[in-house]
């Protein structure tokens, strides 16, 4: 799969598009409808915020975003590009090279050291950049962690650890799940500055996030109902 590349200075053109999305899930005779016709853009340089109440879609949302999730209607498009309706190899492929994924947990391989944990994520996108590495950890705080493993690390340790994996390869596009949950209040600000200075470098981040706080420090909130934007 040939990769386009992203004009930096563009700010005009979406970095990710959702159009109509509908997720529907089946147990038994029920049918449970997670996204119900969910439509919006990102643009360079902003971060916004998807909040709702537990069970509103939000997750659904992330997981289609992400291609990890195939939506039953509507369409996903990261950087130009068809994520949704595409083989698993174009998928990761966009991932690897487009996107950023940051989660409360599992950002990390537990039996790699912090910059082991880094050199794979490149290595997906098909380079590895030494002094990109020796930058990210310093950013996050973490140079003299860097042979550390996660089982070792505390708990703001660990979430500016995966912050530097999702910010491996530059990506255009941050899709975060409650990057500052269960953090403490420094290390959410800390982690929400990093994510800030790297939207305005260029790239759209995407948060979902039940805490307020997070939410008003967004560009703009997309509030999910039973599946709808309201």
């Amino acid at each position: 799969m040939s990769i386009a590349p992203i004009r930096a200075n563009d700010r005009t053109t979406p970095i990710l598009e959702a159009v109509d999305l509908y997720r529907f899930y089946h147990a038994g005779d029920d049918e449970t409808l997670a996204l119900r016709g969910v439509s919006f853009k990102l643009y360079p340089g902003e971060i916004v915020a998807v909040t709702g109440p537990s069970g509103s879609g939000k997750s659904t949302l992330l997981a289609c975003l992400a291609g990890l999730d195939e939506p039953d209607g509507g369409t996903v498009r990261v950087a130009g590009r068809a994520m949704s309706r595409q083989p698993e190899t174009d998928r990761a492929a966009l991932r690897a090279q487009y996107l950023g994924m940051l989660f409360q947990s599992g950002n990390l391989l537990d039996h790699l050291s912090v910059e082991q944990n880094l050199i794979i994520a490149q290595r997906l996108a098909g380079h590895v950049d030494r002094a990109r590495i020796a930058s990210l950890l310093d950013e996050v705080g973490l140079a003299d962690r860097a042979s550390a493993t996660p089982s070792s690390l505390s708990g703001g340790e660990a979430a500016r650890a995966g912050l530097a994996v999702a910010l491996a390869n530059r990506p255009v596009l941050i899709l975060a799940d409650e990057p500052t949950g269960e953090l403490d209040e420094v290390t959410a600000q800390r982690i929400m500055d990093l994510l800030r200075a790297h939207a305005d470098s260029g790239a759209a981040v995407l948060i979902v996030t039940h805490n307020a706080d997070v939410a008003a420090a967004a560009d703009r909130e997309i509030s999910l109902f039973d599946g709808q934007v309201v």
